[in-house]
């Protein structure tokens, strides 16, 4: 076993260090994974402490095909995610291990890719022609000056400080903001931040074509290949243990954990931790205090905030180089949104909009309602969407961006809505053939879920409100995830998540391997005439 150098004058030995990660997420499953393959650890020296009883994280999917299956997310990927495929080349697939996780996603997308020409429907239920984007000319020198803004100029702005009113109405901005989960009122920065690291995609966005997607549900398809991988390893995951607080060594020129206070089955204990051990924290969460509803009952409001909140606040009292936990946490209103599964016994649904959308299920894609109240979009993937599925069962899911609004069809906003009503209100917009949507209705279930702090890392923040991977002078501790800070990349991916884990492994191990640099289609000449060209002749004149 090799010794890896810490810092000038030390060194760690990862014959005798051990490894203990906050969480059980995608982040942390990807840290404990590069501190096996690339940083030399046993995987009986690695623990994730999980208050869950389910590991997974965000990337979640539970449920049966009888009560309803239940997803409260999806996440697309894309050819540039480099740090996840390099980490799920390693890993193999659970229906043929000589596959990787990684061959199966890219050899999906080449047999299976999306091709959307039903991306967005209007308020009459006819399909919205994307060739045009809608764009004035202020919009489109806006989008550009945007891009070309140094980041540092748009500390505590939104978006509408960048953009005016018309902006917000356009088939671009729907695309967009339905796709990647903006709303008017997000940070500047992140929007700056997706422009430049998807501007490779402007002219496949309405077709979706330049998407990536895995086989299942990403639980089945990304969280179950790797726990395979790491329990093999003898890597331990304590469920229902959450992390209450850190205890730090004293001074002000280092950081160093020496202490874990933990509570499990409502017991509290405590871990020593010495200066070669490490301590990974995936602070914050954005689906904390989520909450299920039922085909006949609306998800309870949203309890109080989990221990993945708590422990950031705490960690953070008194200092400032471990971020702003209140930023993210304090503003339900504008990071909550609501998705819901549907759960089909009949394929009455999904024939229909296959008629509907040109596509059969699974090339598809995203389909917007654009005058929906709620804004609502809904997805039917390559079918199974869970690996035990039945054959005679099928699977759908949706969300949508403005659940505190009434619909269109039901009187009252989403958050009060039973899935049934959801499903109403998509049948509303859809226009389907009567005797279609009874049957629809007779045959589906619907489970909604209420997700108050989803986009909660994109509101408005200042660089410094997330701290760094490394904070500067740490010894042995790192922030993952969602709410860690990585220049120029995207959260709200899974690669974001990914990334940060192997940059906190590289970094407080000192490794010669660090994780391949974000890629930046916005400096390539060829990617950026490409933008232009479909900007351009997307636009729309006022009058």
């Amino acid at each position: 076993m090799s010794v890896q150098s810490v810092r000038p004058g030390t060194t760690r030995s990862c014959v005798m260090a051990k490894a203990y990660l906050v969480g059980s997420g995608v982040a942390a499953l990807a840290a404990a994974t590069f501190l096996i393959r690339d940083g030399g650890f046993d995987g009986s020296d690695i623990h994730l402490f999980e208050e869950q009883r389910r590991i997974g994280g965000s990337l979640d999917a539970g449920g049966t095909p009888e009560a309803g299956y239940t997803m409260r997310g999806g996440h697309m990927f894309d050819a540039e995610y480099r740090c996840t495929y390099d980490l799920l080349s390693g890993i193999p697939t659970l229906d043929d291990p000589a596959v990787s996780v990684t061959q199966e996603i890219l050899a999906g997308h080449e047999d299976r890719a999306w091709d959307d020409i039903a991306r967005l429907v209007d308020g009459q239920g006819e399909i919205v022609d994307t060739r045009s984007w809608g764009l004035s000319e202020r919009d489109r020198l806006d989008l550009a000056r945007c891009l070309a803004t140094p980041e540092g100029h748009l500390d505590g702005k939104r978006i509408t400080d960048s953009f005016g009113e018309h902006f917000f109405t356009t088939t671009f901005w729907f695309m967009w903001c339905t796709t990647f989960a903006f709303q008017p009122w997000h940070s500047a920065i992140e929007f700056r931040r997706s422009l430049r690291r998807f501007v490779h995609l402007f002219p496949e966005l309405s077709s979706l074509s330049g998407t990536h997607r895995t086989r299942y549900n990403q639980f089945d398809s990304v969280v179950r290949p790797l726990t395979a991988w790491l329990s093999d390893r003898g890597v331990t995951v304590h469920t229902g243990c959450h992390v209450a607080d850190l205890g730090l060594a004293s001074g002000r020129r280092s950081t160093t954990v020496e202490r874990l206070y933990l509570v499990r089955d409502g017991r509290d204990e405590q871990i020593d931790v010495a200066p070669e051990d490490l301590v990974l924290v995936t602070n914050g969460s954005m689906t904390d205090a989520s909450s299920l509803g039922s085909h006949t009952a609306a998800p309870a409001p949203a309890p109080r905030r989990s221990d993945a909140w708590l422990l950031w606040h705490r960690l953070a009292r008194g200092r400032d180089d471990f971020g702003d936990p209140a930023v993210f946490d304090k503003h339900v209103k504008e990071s909550r949104w609501e998705s819901f599964t549907v759960t089909a016994k009949d394929p009455a649904f999904l024939k229909a909009l296959e008629e509907f959308s040109g596509r059969e299920t699974g090339r598809g894609g995203l389909m917007t309602f654009t005058d929906s109240n709620w804004l609502l979009t809904i997805v039917a993937q390559r079918q199974p969407v869970y690996r035990d599925q039945p054959e005679d069962v099928s699977v759908w899911w949706g969300y949508s961006l403005r659940p505190g609004r009434a619909g269109n069809h039901t009187p009252k906003p989403m958050t009060m809505c039973s899935g049934r009503e959801i499903l109403d209100e998509v049948l509303h917009h859809l226009r389907f053939d009567e005797a279609v949507a009874a049957r629809v209705r007779e045959t589906s279930t619907v489970v909604p879920c209420l997700m108050p702090y989803v986009t909660s890392q994109f509101l408005v923040r200042r660089r410094d409100d997330r701290p760094e991977v490394v904070p500067e002078g740490s010894v042995n501790l790192a922030f993952i995830g969602q709410f860690a800070e990585v220049p120029d990349d995207v959260a709200f991916t899974v690669e974001y998540s990914v990334r940060t884990a192997w940059t906190a492994v590289a970094g407080l191990l000192d490794l010669a391997k660090q994780p391949p640099p974000v890629y930046k289609g916005h400096h390539d000449p060829h990617v950026l005439a490409s933008a232009l060209e479909t900007m351009h002749t997307s636009v729309v004149k006022r009058a």
